[in-house]
């Protein structure tokens, strides 16, 4: 057996082992009910164990509280509804993604999509297909099933290898999933899981949910330029061996706009530019309703603006998105804006399953005082080490690309992850802000290498579309180059970030308190 050979028969081994693994994992919705009864069991065992360890909150030794006890069991019930409702992360995604639906239904973000690409030059292909993939994370899924494809097609269409061209969109919209300079409803879900997570060392704590803002936004120019060159010095070269033997004839041509599309795209873009332009004009008096009432500041927490976000999400993509329905014709009437509504929520359904275990997972986890306990001792086990907060930050990064491979959901590890990791780094000095980018470099960059993502067969399938030998491992190795140089190359920016001092976001720092 050649070393070519030996090498493809050990990826297939290292792929079935993580495809076997992965799939004896439980669904998240059922992996939180476990943990939920986990903490009801641990609780229960510890509450008979005396414990030295000093409640930074209260200055008192910490006690654990029995959950299986009457009082709390029935605690329990009483609150199970309101654990939901009131569970930050619920609302703020939900709100978002009214505004989003109506703007995909009416077909503004996919024609939008469409005429940067159009008026893109061949040699800006590359950059612009993974521009265009991360900006789509503002649609959720709408990358996933309208970007990949349509990198394949325009490549194809200059002449270029077409799986080249789904690779740069796949890596745009998978692996560059926390790169955008564009607010998305990411935004808010993880700050309402990290704002969650925080309270329970600190009810105090509370987080914008721009702040990473100013890091992924220049994360977005990273992933773009490393994501260009690795395309066309790496990936491309690589795929020149592979025939297209698919047949291309029957994809749909990305570079037919209607005259109605256009013109109901120009008049979208021209309501969202006189909403920005209105918001900041409205904003920038002293005297604004925009600013918090007594000190006049735009960006404290007290100020309207800052607790505007989620709505001003809303109305950035509803308006355009109801403008671009009336003008272009595709919205006959009021019906179908709220069919986009409708939609959107349709496709939430399971995350709303899911956010209903996480928030009586975390409501345990905070009553049980097990999640003070775990950040006290994780703070001071970490803090006997001595490393320097830099090392602590690389840990998170490493620790959440590997879980990323066998847990997909962005919310699902976060809901886990943020009630251990959060409080711990906070009692080690760490912001809440900082531990959030750390767990967004090491979710994005896996993201495009694992088999057990819900899309990986979907970008399976569009290759085949070109080259019909195409199989999990063909796209594997295709997007392991991007993967493993989006992580080191993205922890070492998030580290000279950190090093410069440079803003993370909107009312975000570095150190706790």
């Amino acid at each position: 057996m050649s070393k070519k050979q030996l090498k493809a028969s050990l990826g297939a081994r290292m792929l079935a082992s993580v495809e076997r693994i992965g799939n004896k994992l439980p669904d998240p919705a059922v992996l939180f009910i476990v943990l939920l009864f986990a903490v009801w069991i641990l609780s229960w065992l510890m509450s008979y164990v005396s414990i030295t360890a000093i409640d930074p909150r209260t200055s008192q030794p910490i006690v654990i509280n029995n959950l299986l006890s009457g009082r709390a069991f029935t605690e329990f019930l009483s609150v199970m509804v309101t654990n939901f409702s009131h569970f930050h992360p619920v609302g703020v995604v939900l709100v978002a993604m009214l505004g989003i639906g109506v703007a995909e239904h009416t077909g503004f973000i996919t024609t939008g999509i469409r005429a940067l690409l159009n008026v893109t030059a061949k040699w800006l292909l590359t950059p612009m297909v993974i521009l265009v993939g991360i900006v789509s994370h503002s649609a959720v899924d709408a990358g996933y099933v309208l970007v990949i494809p349509l990198g394949g097609v325009i490549f194809y269409a200059a002449g270029r290898h077409p799986l080249a061209g789904i690779a740069a969109a796949f890596a745009g919209v998978s692996g560059g999933f926390s790169a955008n300079f564009v607010p998305s409803s990411l935004d808010p879900l993880l700050q309402g899981l990290t704002q969650a997570g925080a309270q329970i060392l600190d009810p105090s704590v509370l987080v914008n949910p721009l702040n990473n803002y100013f890091f992924t936004t220049a994360s977005s120019v990273l992933i773009v330029g490393l994501g260009w060159y690795l395309t066309e010095k790496v990936v491309e070269p690589r795929l020149q061996g592979l025939e297209i033997d698919g047949d291309a004839e029957d994809l749909p041509e990305v570079h037919d706009i209607k005259p109605n599309e256009r013109k109901g795209l120009r008049w979208a873009l021209v309501s969202m530019v006189v909403g920005v332009v209105l918001l900041f004009a409205t904003a920038l008096p002293e005297g604004s309703a925009w600013r918090a009432p007594g000190s006049g500041e735009l960006t404290s927490g007290a100020a309207p603006m800052m607790r505007s976000i989620v709505s001003l999400i809303f109305l950035l993509f509803l308006v355009p998105g109801l403008v671009f329905g009336v003008v272009s014709g595709s919205m006959k009437s009021a019906k179908d804006m709220i069919d986009g509504m409708t939609h959107a929520m349709h496709s939430m359904a399971y995350y709303l399953v899911i956010m209903f275990f996480i928030a009586q997972f975390v409501y345990a986890f905070n009553v049980s005082n097990l999640g003070v306990l775990l950040a006290v001792e994780g703070a001071a086990g970490l803090a006997s080490l001595a490393l320097p907060a830099a090392f602590t930050i690389v840990g998170i990064v490493l620790l959440t690309a590997f879980v990323n491979i066998f847990v997909g959901s962005a919310s699902g590890k976060w809901g886990l992850l943020a009630p251990i990791f959060v409080p711990m780094l906070m009692s080690l000095g760490i912001s809440p802000d900082l531990t959030q980018a750390a767990y967004r470099v090491g979710d994005s960059s896996t993201n495009i290498i694992t088999p057990l993502m819900p899309y990986f067969p979907l970008v399976v399938v569009y290759c085949q579309r070109y080259v019909k030998s195409t199989g999990i491992g063909t796209v594997t190795a295709m997007m392991l180059p991007y993967s493993m140089w989006f992580l080191l190359t993205w922890t070492i920016f998030l580290l000279l970030y950190f090093a410069i001092g440079l803003p993370l976001g909107i009312q975000a720092s570095y150190t706790y308190p």
